[in-house]
Formats: C-alpha cells, structure tokens, sequence
C-alpha cells in the first residue's frame, strides 16, 4: 500500500511538531473502526479523543494528532502536536487537496446527494482512479477526512458537501475546490435553520463560491428557487442545466418505471439519449442525468457514462431493494422491501411514494390474500414551523392513491394519521422501538413495503425487525 502521509508531511501541513518520523495509510476518528497504519485524528465532540489515542496506537494507529500528549503517551509515541486538532485535520485537508492531480466534483443538495455521489463513483472509476468519501461525510470533519485521505494520484475525486446551518456550505466548497460543483435539487429541509426555502437555495448555491477557474455549474431547471441558483452560478463559471425543464441543456424526457429498473429518455446537449438505472425512482432518473452532466464537463463519454450508469445501486437506506423470504422452500412468501429509512423531506417522501405506488405487490400468496403497498413512515425532523402541516400534506400526494395502508412513527406523524382516510390508516406508535415489536403484523407475504424516515426516527430500526422476519436475498443483478 502507497503511503498515504508521513508524519513530517502532517506536521508541515498542519503548522505542527512531529514527536517522531512516522507513516501513515488512511485517517480515522473512531477506535471501533480504525485500522493499522491510519492517522488516529483526536477531535473532541461528545467524546475526547485524547482518551482514546493510547488505545488508537496499540491496535496498530500508525501516529496521532493531538493537542497535547494524551495520557498514557510521551514523546516516544508518534504524535503530531497541533495548536487545534479540528483545525489540524481542515489543513491537512487542504494540503491533500493542493498535492492531488484529481479533477473534483463536488455534490450537494436537499435530497440524492449520497446516491449521487455514488453513482458519480461507479461511473468515473472506469475513466480512472476515483476517490470519494466514504458514507455521508459531507460536514466540517468529514470534507476534510474525505480530502486528506485523497490519493495524490488520484484522477478523480467525488467530495459531498452537506449543511444543517447557514454558513456551512462555502467553506467546505473552498477547501475542497471542485472543477465541478452539482446541486441536486434544493427542498424543504432544516427549514428550522432557515426563514423559507429560498434561504436554503441561497446556502447551497454557496457551493460555486469553490469553483476552480474555468469550472463548471451544475444546476437544476424547474425549481421555484433555479433563478437563485442560476444567479450565482453565472457569476462563478460555465452553467450546465439538467431537469424536466424543456430548456434544460440535459432534458428529461421520459422515465418510465418498470419493475426494478428506471428507464429514462433524455437529451443531452440535443442529442437523444436513452438509458437505465437498477433502482426504481424518478429521482434517480434526474440524479443521473446531472452525472451525465457532470461527467459531461469533465471530458468524459457521455454515451460510456450512460452504460456505466446501469451497475449502480443505491446504497444502503436510500432506497436498496431486497427480498425478504418467510419461507426458504417458497419463493413466493416473503415481501420486497425498500430500504429508504436514513433521511426524509416532504419531496423525499413524494418520490419515495410514487416509487412504491409503481410497484406490483403479489396476490394470493399471504394471510390477506391481497397483496399491498405498504408505507412505513418515520417522521420528517428539522422541518420548523409548519412541520405538522407538511406532515398531514403527504396524504395528498397522488401516489398516496395507489398506497394500500400507512403505518407511521413519531408524534408528527399523528398530523398525518389524522389527515389519511380511515381506510389507509395502519398503525401508529410514538416511538420506532413500539413499532419494531409488532413487525410481524405489519406486512403480509405478497407486499410491496417502503421504509422511510429522517434518521433521527430510528425507523430503520423497523428496517432491521423486518429483516429478521425471514432471509434477505438480494436483487442485486
């Protein structure tokens, strides 16, 4: 393995005094998932990680970086000695960044920036050597995590950036200073931080204040806030549009869901354009034409891209699909779970909903005979003040229509309980812990049923109780 740093490097980029010449292989924050030869980064959230760095080196932390000698540690041990560890690691970040030869293309947005980082990730991997970060480390220590541990020789690097407060977003994009900068979409999310949603398209627009000279925007048509978008990315460089938007440069035209499988017409630049993705999901069909976008503005063959797009599968709890068997000598008995319980949003739940709407659950296989679409919905947090409305607002939806029964977790969610005809209303529990007990009541052999929730509902704990209700078997393809 290429060395990743050395401890000499660290200090130099970091304004800090190595105790010790040392080299180093990736970069972790957790003891629970460091291994031998990472750079063992001491933050101090709830935690001081100062109390962990003894342990971080004997299972096999190639050096620290610390603010002080930790307890149980001297100068033999190899630290690196920094005024701010928070600040040490945001530098080191930037050092990594300044060294690489990557091309970076940096995502954000209210809903798909994961997915689409990941699908970002499986599609230039076969134009070269790609990084990109790993989970959701989009935030103040994840960037520069994702940037530190960028190989120098790199050719590409997928950086996400994330926001829960105004002022968070430019500064991540100026540390990781994208050739490319995307904005999926911008929806009603952390409202809570926010007067209205054109303050969130504000903040995420923030994103091009990044842009390397000679960079490209990419920016959604069709949105009530694109105008704001578009302002600030005309000021920052080249603007490539993607969207339903007849004027989009990258215009959907048609998706169609079959099954597993979205099925997208398009335009790219005027030129026809037809495409699938293993995931059922309008939103995965935009998310995509945006990579095409993005990896348009790279250089990249874009029909290539186009294929490429057909091996990706949306990570786990944003929307992976599974078979859940009861019986493993009876294929038919069992359900088809949507796994999409890490985060939600009133346009994350609509998509989510019209996805499962399209589904076909599987007649006279259960104990109901019929088979159903089943939503089992974690509320949506962060939403501010009109939270409640936006919850009972889902039993508008018109994919609402086609969903069979809802069951639902949460106090907020009793807005939405209120809101659904008697006939659609399942069961509701304040807590995702009361719901996981009654699993097994739930859903029936035969059902089509979509988990979602913002993370903080814990409804993936349901996620795991269904799960375990039989054997997995994956549709992976």
């Amino acid at each position: 393995m290429m060395t990743l740093w050395t401890a000499s490097e660290i200090a130099r980029a970091t304004g800090g005094r190595a105790t010790c010449e040392a080299q180093v292989d990736g970069i972790s924050i957790d003891t629970r998932s460091i291994a031998k030869g990472d750079l063992f980064v001491a933050l101090t959230a709830a935690r001081d990680g100062h109390d962990f760095v003894r342990q971080a080196l004997d299972q096999g932390a190639g050096a620290a970086l610390v603010s002080r000698i930790p307890d149980g540690c001297s100068e033999a041990d190899p630290l690196v000695i920094v005024e701010d560890v928070l600040e040490g690691l945001q530098n080191l970040g930037r050092a990594g960044r300044a060294r690489a030869k990557a091309k970076v293309i940096a995502v954000t947005g209210s809903v798909g920036k994961t997915s689409t980082k990941e699908m970002l990730r499986e599609v230039l991997k076969g134009q070269g050597k790609t990084h990109a970060a790993e989970a959701s480390f989009n935030n103040h220590w994840g960037v520069p995590i994702t940037l530190a541990r960028l190989p120098a020789d790199a050719d590409f690097a997928v950086i996400e950036i994330g926001m829960n407060h105004p002022g968070e977003i430019a500064p991540l994009a100026k540390m990781a200073r994208p050739h490319v900068a995307m904005i999926t979409t911008v929806a009603a999310a952390h409202l809570e931080a926010f007067d209205d949603i054109s303050g969130i398209a504000r903040e995420k627009a923030t994103i091009f204040e990044g842009l390397e000279t000679g960079g490209a925007c990419i920016v959604p048509l069709g949105l009530e806030v694109s105008d704001i978008l578009l302002e600030a990315a005309r000021v920052a460089g080249e603007v490539i549009t993607f969207g339903a938007d007849a004027q989009a440069d990258y215009h959907l035209d048609k998706v169609s869901i079959l099954g597993d499988t979205t099925v997208v017409e398009a335009r790219a630049r005027g030129e026809s354009l037809l495409f699938k993705v293993q995931s059922p999901g309008r939103h995965f069909a935009s998310n995509a034409l945006g990579v095409i976008a993005a990896c348009g503005a790279l250089g990249c063959e874009q029909a290539l891209i186009a294929m490429d797009l057909g091996r990706w599968l949306p990570p786990a709890g944003r929307g992976a699909r599974e078979r859940v068997l009861f019986d493993a000598f009876n294929p038919e008995m069992g359900i088809d779970l949507f796994d999409d319980a890490f985060n939600a949003n009133p346009t994350s739940m609509g998509v989510a909903l019209e996805m499962l709407a399209a589904q076909e659950p599987q007649d006279g296989v259960g104990r109901v005979k019929h088979g159903r679409r089943v939503a089992i919905l974690g509320e949506m947090l962060e939403l501010g003040a009109d939270e409640l409305s936006m919850h009972a607002g889902l039993a508008r939806l018109p994919a609402m229509a086609d969903v069979d029964v809802v069951h639902m977790v949460g106090n907020r969610m009793a807005a939405l309980r209120d809101a659904l005809p008697r006939a659609k209303r399942g069961e509701w529990y304040e807590s995702a812990d009361e719901m996981v007990a009654r699993a097994r009541h739930l859903v029936d052999a035969g059902d089509v049923v979509l988990v979602k929730g913002s993370k903080g509902s814990k409804v993936s704990r349901v996620v795991e109780a269904l799960r375990k209700l039989g054997q997995p078997v994956s549709t992976e393809v």
